[in-house]
């Protein structure tokens, strides 16, 4: 039975590694494509059970853009299977009132995924459910580099005076801060690191690993990972905050 959370008390914005799909397939002699085909049926449930929730936005690791350095023959499957998680989820998405987006150089893409991803989002994109968005293509750094270059391009058009340039202008130029911050960002497969996933969006992010292989991530691994997020203090750099008889006392001193 998965543990009690506190809908007043969601996340805003969860973001995903998932990581697991190549070892839980290796684990049961079957080939590395099987397990991402079952780690796409995991993204249904995560997705549905983020919605029913009532978490805002919801962002997928999908592939890296150090993935691209994978084998030719299992790129291939991840694209096609890509490809066909967009054509299968369609319906659902828009029954459901989920925005899709896409964030990474997805320009890096196969036309046969473009053409199915890009008008999925903009027939998504005034839908004002849960978003979810899939970083495709995507890296940290990458994205920071490009933020950078951009803003460069405009100084160099005329267009920004280099003097004004801030954290909050360099923030508006990456597309993966479009839906806010990362509050709680989950990992699973038992690694404990973000391997340059939403680098500047997780800064404050509260970090939760689960030793789940994707496929074996389930509704219940989520509500755990809710309630994990719900049981800290998030102080962005503030003291703690004291229980109200304390902080009484406190000011009485």
């Amino acid at each position: 039975m998965p543990p009690l959370v506190d809908l007043r008390r969601l996340p805003k914005h969860v973001a995903i590694i998932m990581d697991g799909n190549g070892r839980w397939a290796t684990q049961i002699g079957r080939d590395r494509s099987d397990g991402h085909r079952a780690g796409s049926d995991t993204v249904r449930t995560v997705v549905r059970t983020a919605r029913r929730l009532g978490v805002e936005a919801l962002t997928l690791f999908a592939f890296s853009e150090q993935n691209w350095q994978r084998p030719a023959p299992e790129v291939t499957a991840l694209m096609a299977l890509l490809r066909d998680f967009l054509v299968r989820e369609r319906e659902e998405l828009l029954e459901n009132g989920i925005k899709l987006r896409a964030v990474g150089r997805t320009d890096k893409l196969p036309p046969a995924v473009r053409e199915v991803l890009e008008p999925l989002a903009a027939e998504t994109a005034e839908l004002e459910g849960m978003t979810l968005t899939l970083a495709l293509s995507y890296g940290g750094r990458e994205e920071i580099v490009d933020a950078a270059r951009r803003l460069a391009e405009r100084v160099g058009r005329g267009e920004l005076d280099p003097a004004a340039g801030d954290e909050h202008g360099l923030e508006a130029a990456m597309p993966s801060l479009d839906v806010g911050p990362v509050d709680l960002l989950i990992r699973t497969g038992g690694e404990q690191r973000i391997s340059n996933f939403l680098l500047w969006g997780a800064a404050y992010a509260e970090l939760h690993f689960s030793p789940r292989l994707w496929p074996e991530f389930d509704a219940e691994c989520f509500y755990e990972a809710i309630a994990s997020y719900q049981r800290r203090e998030r102080r962005f750099g503030r003291v703690a905050q004291l229980p109200k008889s304390e902080a009484s006392a406190a000011d009485a001193e």
